[in-house]
């Protein structure tokens, strides 16, 4: 069994390609760091991820953007424009996890979209739309938390 399991950061925003018969492949690398202090290390692995799942994950592999991977590790070797021998770490992306991590320029997003107060409205989850699929469980705990 070959499976490699890490979090890592985004060096730069994912690339996509396809081939002839229009299958989606995703590029990208990972900056995955390994120990603390003077003795840390970080590993860049490249990544890529085939077919639909990878197509809808592309527009959030953003550069600075933390996932959790899991998939199959090769080490290949090529040769590069010198004519030196080479080896470049290859992951084959069979899950992914978005995690997050904002960027530092990235300006702080709110985590609810902001709603329109009229003054006859009360903020409680009676409001609340029916098509989250959660707030059916919230309700049942609104009396503790109002």
């Amino acid at each position: 069994m070959n499976n490699w399991n890490f979090t890592g950061r985004l060096a730069k925003d994912a690339e996509s390609k396809f081939l002839p018969n229009g299958d989606a492949i995703v590029n990208f690398s990972c900056a995955v760091d390994s120990g603390y202090g003077d003795k840390k290390k970080t590993t860049w692995p490249n990544c890529a991820m085939f077919g639909k799942r990878g197509e809808a994950v592309a527009p959030y592999l953003l550069k600075g953007t933390q996932v959790a991977i899991s998939g199959e590790l090769t080490n290949r070797e090529y040769t590069d424009k010198d004519g030196n021998k080479r080896y470049s770490l290859d992951v084959r992306v069979n899950d992914l996890t978005l995690i997050g991590g904002k960027k530092d320029n990235e300006p702080q997003r709110e985590a609810q979209p902001a709603r329109k107060q009229a003054s006859n409205q009360t903020d409680s989850f009676a409001d609340m739309s029916d098509d989250i699929p959660f707030m059916n469980c919230l309700r049942g705990v609104r009396a503790y938390l109002v």
